[in-house]
């Protein structure tokens, strides 16, 4: 099979480009520009292009298929010819269900937590060498690739996002899937650019579940209202198996997970991690992993990339750092770190970065978000407003947003950095929460910030 990627380089499709090729395939591809760690990644194969841009001689009829990235435009020059060529045309997701059609298929969707729960169960089913073939949002420990296929593996474990399949293919990702066991984590309004109203949004978690082949199942979480509601209210003819967040305690610094055999240190902490193992565990038991087994594995689970990561600690002091943007995820991390360090100061950190968060329309959701910070910044670029062509948002715009009178707002890095770098952090955790980099900040010169 020689396949062709039109925009290679994005995260999701370069890793789909490195399982093919591993699985044998022939594999090229095309992009404007490739970004580290995907260019070494793809040059380490072979696998990146000769030279940057599109070019049509590309695409002939040798291919067996194109395989189109969301970075491309529907005019893109190598789209229009494979198109007028008649040649075989997927979007990513499409892709995925091609090559897992005869296989038993584990979709994990929800607007937060898919990353942590997909990852939680490659990691169990890995510690106990389950073979899978999977793909998931974040690079895992242990983990060559984000994406792993193979001819001969019963199950797929899929992150389902609900984000556009491509540009040609405005369907949510994870409506393309048709999952024999799924799982919803929860429900809270996110990519605003696509889904302008909240109605639409939830609408896309009904079709979800009603997309379950008829017979299998949802794990849901049923302490999130919305979830509950979408997932009672399916008349689709599936199981439904509700779960919700186990007993724990947090006892100096280290979280507690309550079991039949006593209290169990585990890594990860803060109740929404809790919930996401809960759910991690009945789909591992749906998978063949009895209960004492799952928490065997799950105790050495040290979280999934970018979530809640460690960067730097000190004798008094530590430094973490998030994916968190939409609000229920910088509420959900804010809190979680308080409740892990009751006793420290916690300066939690907060980059408005994505369309969502740059709509001053949608600045409303995230009221109280910051309220378990005992100190609270918020850093935007009103550079990156005008790159996204958005309507201007204030200072004063956010500050009634978040509803509180202390937050303090910086629109420079520089100004930001001179803040972050003033601070005593003896008896402090700096929670740096975005999906952004704080228009340049170093992250090794934060860590060195935990040691003085």
């Amino acid at each position: 099979m020689h396949i062709h990627f039109i925009a290679i380089g994005g995260s999701a499709m370069h890793n789909l480009a490195l399982a093919l090729y591993h699985k044998g395939y022939v594999i090229t591809g095309s992009d404007d520009v490739i970004f580290e760690p995907s260019k070494g990644r793809l040059e380490a194969k072979g696998l990146l292009p000769k030279a940057f841009g599109w070019y049509p001689e590309n695409i002939h009829q040798g291919l067996d298929a194109v395989i189109l990235g969301m970075h491309a435009k529907p005019n893109n020059p190598e789209l229009l010819k494979a198109q007028e060529m008649g040649l075989k045309i997927y979007s990513y997701p499409e892709f995925l269900y091609e090559q897992s059609k005869h296989k038993t298929r584990v979709v994990i969707g929800g607007s937060h937590g898919k990353t942590t729960i997909t990852s939680m169960i490659l990691h169990v089913l890995d510690y106990h060498d389950r073979p899978v073939d999977y793909m998931v949002g974040a690079q895992l420990e242990g983990f060559d690739r984000m994406v792993h296929l193979t001819e001969e593996n019963d199950f797929i474990v899929l992150e389902g996002d609900e984000y556009l399949s491509s540009p040609i293919d405005r369907r949510p990702k994870f409506h393309l899937y048709k999952p024999n066991i799924a799982l919803l984590s929860g429900i809270a309004w996110d990519h605003i650019n696509v889904f302008p109203t909240y109605e639409n949004y939830v609408e896309q978690f009904q079709i979800f579940v009603d997309s379950i082949v008829k017979g299998g199942s949802i794990t849901y979480n049923i302490e999130d209202p919305e979830v509950k509601r979408v997932v009672e209210a399916s008349e689709n003819s599936i199981r439904k198996l509700p779960y919700e967040t186990p007993a724990y305690a947090v006892e100096n610094g280290e979280t507690l997970l309550e079991t039949e055999e006593g209290p169990m240190p585990i890594e990860v902490f803060g109740k929404h991690n809790l919930s996401n193992l809960a759910g991690a565990k009945w789909i591992c038991q749906n998978m063949g992993i009895d209960e004492a087994d799952f928490y065997e594995a799950i105790a050495t689970f040290k979280g999934a990339s970018k979530r809640l990561e460690k960067i730097g600690e000190g004798r008094s002091s530590v430094a973490y750092k998030d994916f968190a943007h939409s609000p229920s995820k910088v509420a959900a991390t804010t809190r979680a770190v308080k409740e892990q360090y009751q006793d420290k100061k916690l300066l939690a950190c907060l980059e408005l970065h994505t369309y969502s968060s740059l709509n001053a329309e949608f600045l409303k959701e995230y009221k109280g978000a910051l309220e378990f910070a005992d100190e609270a910044v918020v850093f935007y670029s009103p550079e990156s407003v005008k790159i996204k062509q958005l309507e201007e948002v204030t200072k004063d715009q956010i500050a009634a947003a978040f509803e509180r009178t202390d937050l303090k707002i910086y629109t420079d890095a520089l100004s930001f950095k001179e803040f972050l770098f003033r601070q005593n952090f003896e008896d402090s955790v700096l929670l740096l929460m975005s999906s952004g980099n704080y228009g340049g900040l170093d992250f090794d010169e934060v860590k060195g910030l935990m040691d003085n």
